[in-house]
């Protein structure tokens, strides 16, 4: 055995201990096979959401391109029959909210939309309109979710938020921000408004938010959207010819993906993670991370000492 084999494994055995062979362990059984994807409750209500979403920067923002238009549609038909629910989208996103209601009309078979986009203007007025633009582009009647994307002029439009909520016209209120920025404000804005969402970047290497953002969001008892969980791909790249370790296929991870994604969910604060693919079989690995074994704080330890030795 080579040393850094060696050196690994022994810290494995260490940090697992006697709880180790008492971790229940799934099978490796197809999703088709029975299984149920993870859920977890919205903080105020009766709705649960599927813990993995889909984010739309980029990989829907495709234009009129028809081919792509009927590739996206693939990609979110997969995302749909694996159990996915919340989309997030912005009209910051160029043609993402245009492509999504295109793709939504060409799915037929029932799906289960969880609709999450944004506001983003430092215009108050403009941000009313945004959200009009937003329905009809999507094409439905109501959205779930309204955000203020970046926190962009977050009073004025956390007033018209909190009043379409009261009428209506939408059911859920946040907030969000990305890149471990603008956190003070966030913080700030969570002790003061009753929102019910908060966004912002949470993965296995940016783990800031565990100090202050994730704590006070469970205390506060507002959901938590967790975006940016692959850094952008660079995860990938950072565990590139990286073998997974010889445990994981016992704990339902069979891709980095899994991994990534699994750590990130298993958090007691967060409600859903929202990877961006355009690829229908990265999609599939995506969702799997819902399914299967849900990691318990000894198997979250195991993840990040592993990640931290490769």
């Amino acid at each position: 055995m080579k040393r850094r084999e060696f050196i690994i494994n022994t810290l494995l055995l260490a940090l697992s201990g006697n709880s180790f062979s008492n971790i229940i362990r799934a099978k490796n059984t197809e999703l088709n096979e029975g299984l149920s994807p993870i859920k977890k409750i919205i903080y105020g209500t009766n709705d649960s959401i599927p813990t993995i979403g889909m984010g739309t920067w980029l990989t829907f923002d495709v234009g009129h391109n028809t081919r792509k238009i009927l590739e996206r549609t693939k990609v979110l038909e997969s995302f749909f029959n694996y159990g996915g629910a919340l989309i997030d989208s912005s009209p910051m996103y160029g043609t993402s909210e245009r492509v999504i209601g295109k793709c939504l009309s060409n799915i037929e078979k029932e799906y289960n939309l969880f609709s999450a986009t944004k506001v983003w203007t430092p215009n108050t007025w403009h941000g009313v309109k945004q959200l009009e633009n937003s329905e009809k582009l999507w094409k439905v009647k109501n959205l779930e979710l309204m955000q203020v994307h970046n926190l962009v002029n977050y009073e004025s439009h956390l007033e018209n938020l909190f009043q379409f909520k009261n009428e209506g016209r939408i059911k859920y209120v946040g907030i969000t921000t990305s890149h471990g920025w603008r956190h003070e404000k966030t913080i700030k804005i969570m002790e003061k408004y009753d929102i019910d969402f908060v966004q912002f970047t949470y993965n296995i290497v940016d783990r800031e938010a565990e100090s202050y953002l994730l704590p006070l969001a469970r205390e506060k008892k507002i959901s938590v959207i967790a975006n940016r969980p692959f850094q952008g791909g660079n995860l990938f790249n950072l565990v590139k010819n990286k073998p997974l370790p010889d445990w994981a296929v016992n704990y339902s991870i069979n891709t980095w993906a899994n991994f990534f994604l699994k750590y990130i969910i298993s958090h007691d604060s967060v409600t859903c993670a929202i990877p961006a693919t355009s690829n229908t079989a990265h999609m599939q690995q995506n969702m799997q991370a819902m399914y299967g074994h849900y990691p318990d704080a000894t198997l979250r330890n195991m993840m990040e000492k592993y990640f931290e030795i490769i």
